[in-house]
């Protein structure tokens, strides 16, 4: 539901019918769920009005405000913003990476529970014809802990030798900007980061594997197992068959010896 500005006498919206009848919206994201300490980018598209008119003439419109509210309809005058593009004391958490022409994303990082909210983005014209909010929002969940888990690439429960292997960390809420360490065997890996690249591997890459947030090392996820097979022919059967190989043939040699000595001395 869109709420325009509230100071709009309803006979001017009526002769400003051509102009009001412009679209305009704000395109949120979906509800956001997001780890305690991370950061999470809310992408976020809006189309103001772009003219209204007057006496007959096409006066053009122009958004001289943009404004982040938490918990209110309108984020309208002076209510609490958690950015406010006409003031010079925003809150260093909330960056806003957006303009005042089309996108409205903000950013918000070292999420604290006190972010759990609905945040809604309000637009100002230089016109109140152009005042403008759209009060569906986007809804932030801020959690302590979530259920992680490693998603691999490969289908196969043992894999071969020489293949490339991708191990993703993964988690029931939204990771952005989290910090994300791995884990074999126990052991921590120099690797960070959501995707764990493995290969080509060896039979030393199998193994247990598991991921976990920098910000809370009691939280990851359950081991992965991941087993590499060596393809026959490799490496150990080769010298077994030269092996075999060269016994037969000395053999052969001997019995060869043999025959000739006894039709000499015969």
């Amino acid at each position: 539901m869109a709420v325009w500005d509230k100071k709009i006498p309803w006979g001017l919206v009526f002769l400003l019918g051509g102009a009001v009848a412009q679209t305009v919206s704000v395109n949120y994201p979906g509800p956001v769920c997001a780890v305690e300490r991370s950061t999470v980018t809310l992408l976020c598209i809006f189309t103001p009005i772009s003219s209204w008119t007057l006496e007959g003439r096409n006066v053009p419109l122009q958004i001289v405000r943009v404004v982040w509210c938490q918990n209110h309809l309108i984020c309208q005058s002076i209510t609490p913003s958690v950015y406010d593009s006409e003031s010079k004391n925003n809150a260093p958490r909330y960056l806003y990476l957006g303009d005042k022409k089309g996108n409205c994303t903000l950013q918000i990082s070292d999420l604290q529970k006190k972010d759990n909210a609905v945040l809604r983005f309000r637009m100002e014209v230089n016109h109140t014809v152009g005042h403008f909010t759209d009060t569906s929002g986007v809804t932030v969940t801020v959690v302590d802990k979530t259920e992680m888990r490693i998603i691999s690439s490969s289908d196969e429960e043992v894999t071969t030798a020489g293949q490339t292997v991708t191990l993703r960390c993964t988690s029931n809420c939204t990771f952005h900007q989290l910090r994300v360490s791995w884990y074999k065997d126990g052991h921590a890996l120099q690797e960070s980061g959501l995707a764990l690249h493995l290969g080509p591997l060896t039979a030393g890459d199998s193994g247990s594997y598991a991921c976990g947030l920098n910000t809370n090392p009691r939280m990851h996820s359950p081991p992965h197992t991941l087993r590499v097979k060596v393809a026959e022919g490799g490496g150990v059967l080769l010298p077994l068959t030269v092996g075999v190989t060269l016994t037969v043939l000395l053999a052969l040699s001997s019995l060869a010896l043999v025959f000739f000595i006894i039709r000499r001395f015969n």
